[in-house]
């Protein structure tokens, strides 16, 4: 009878709760199952508010008689280790007398702030959820079945076709489907880059002496060693290019805001047929440019010379983990081999939606809604300042996420300031090579506080500015 009516509960287990691994020896009596529930509690592995299984689903795991399991669950709540409630369930009570050790101080990028003008990152609130969930439904239901299993590294057709179309009308730039290969996010199209290029023979990569220490050392982690060139009021100086491959953010220098000149433009593609190296455009935020044309993409000068990467990262959220490439013929093979052992393939359910999100003209309207939100954003930062903060000179204000404030005094005691006041801020020498800039300056991401936020930031900025 009690066999027949422990499997009499309903097929899926939705009844069961939760999953309970313990460890028991000896007799597997009440006294064992009581020592280690205790001794799962106690080492925090069970927290407060965890529901536990059934006594019937309990003793069926773990081949023990219900009674047993009954009488141990109503031991401990006697003891107070449990509460138990008529439809509720057993439960893990709270412990107020225990003190979990304290753990060290979190790393200021990990630190919860007030207010927070780190570039690097949209305004977060404005992911468009409603439009997003629409296109979910959408594509999930028309998508094939093979869609859930696994499939070409490229990545899935639907939206390579979009990107392809997107890219050439936005961007200009020249975007063969088959030319595509979407990845994990940018870092993971840096690693495929650097790994490939790496095993081709290439020993060192350009890059510009400002831009992120991840990317220098996602490079040197596949066996690269970076070579910073100078930057100046024209973009990088190309002159200065060497190695096997260059690393390239022409429409938007990052932080310092500066696109790369026409003729350095030019230069830059000549080098690069002269020396048969490869350049590599990331082209992270050239959406949003709000003050003249929009600088078109490096790739249109020589597709076979230059691989374009873009991102979603910083038109929707850096959560959808979603960057793309646009390969020259040569490199196609190389790269899905190396894509093929890091991951096999970016996950495809946010590919599906994406292509869907652009396919219905959502993602060009949310393009265009951020863009508008954005200048608001940066005209409103721009004029505080020359009112509250009239000895700040604002640089690199054309396009992009952020501005560069050259500051009158020590930027990194501002920071300092800005982190004990609530307030995060990132001096400029974060972004340079050697950390020694020669320049004392903050590079502001307007883009990152929610809207309820950002009046606050703003005022506590100038607080901080006024010295």
């Amino acid at each position: 009878m009690t066999d027949r009516r422990a499997n009499s509960q309903p097929p899926d287990g939705s009844r069961a709760g939760a999953d309970l691994h313990l460890d028991l020896s000896g007799s597997r009596g009440r006294a064992d199952l009581v020592a280690a529930l205790h001794a799962s509690i106690r080492s925090g592995r069970l927290v407060p508010g965890t529901r536990l299984p059934s006594s019937r689903t309990l003793a069926q795991d773990l081949g023990i008689a219900r009674n047993t399991v009954a009488d141990a669950y109503g031991q401990l709540v006697a003891e107070g280790w449990l509460t138990a409630r008529q439809g509720s369930g057993t439960v893990v009570a709270g412990r107020p007398g225990v003190v979990l050790a304290a753990s060290p101080p979190a790393p200021i990028h990990q630190r919860r702030f007030r207010y927070d003008l780190t570039p690097g990152s949209p305004d977060l609130a404005t992911f468009p959820r409603a439009e997003w969930l629409a296109a979910a439904r959408k594509a999930l239901t028309s998508a094939p079945n093979d869609a859930f299993g696994y499939g070409d590294p490229r990545g899935r057709p639907e939206l390579r076709r979009m990107l392809a179309d997107y890219l050439a009308r936005a961007r200009g730039v020249h975007a063969d489907p088959e030319r595509i290969l979407i990845c994990s996010g940018y870092v993971q199209a840096l690693s495929l880059l650097s790994e490939v290029l790496q095993r081709q023979g290439a020993t060192t990569l350009s890059v510009e002496e400002f831009g992120y220490r991840l990317h220098w050392d996602v490079i040197r982690s596949r066996g690269l060693t970076p070579v910073p060139v100078t930057v100046d009021e024209h973009g990088v100086r190309t002159g200065q290019l060497t190695g096997e491959a260059a690393l390239l953010t022409p429409a938007h220098q990052m932080p310092t805001g500066v696109p790369l000149a026409p003729e350095r433009r030019t230069a830059a593609i000549e080098w690069a047929r002269e020396t048969g190296a490869v350049l590599i455009e990331d082209d992270y935020d050239g959406e949003f440019r709000y003050d003249r044309q929009t600088v078109g993409a490096l790739q249109t000068l020589d597709p076979e010379r230059v691989v374009y990467t873009g991102t979603a990262s910083k038109s929707l959220a850096p959560g959808l983990r979603l960057a793309w490439m646009v390969v020259p013929q040569h490199l196609m093979e190389p790269l899905l081999a190396a894509k093929r052992t890091a991951d096999l393939q970016t996950a495809t359910l946010d590919q599906l939606v994406l292509a869907e999100y652009i396919a219905s003209g959502h993602y060009d309207r949310h393009v265009r809604r951020s863009r508008l939100h954005y200048r608001r954003r940066r005209d409103r930062l721009v004029e505080l300042l020359a009112t509250r903060a009239p000895g700040v000179r604002v640089a690199g204000i054309s396009a992009g996420l952020h501005v560069l404030l050259d500051v009158p005094g020590d930027a990194q005691d501002m920071v300092d300031r800005g982190v004990r006041q609530g307030l995060r801020l990132i001096a400029l020498h974060r972004y340079h090579f050697t950390e020694d800039s020669g320049r004392q300056a903050l590079v502001v991401g307007y883009g990152t506080p929610p809207d309820h936020a950002y009046s606050g930031a703003l005022d506590l900025l100038c607080q901080i500015l006024d010295v």
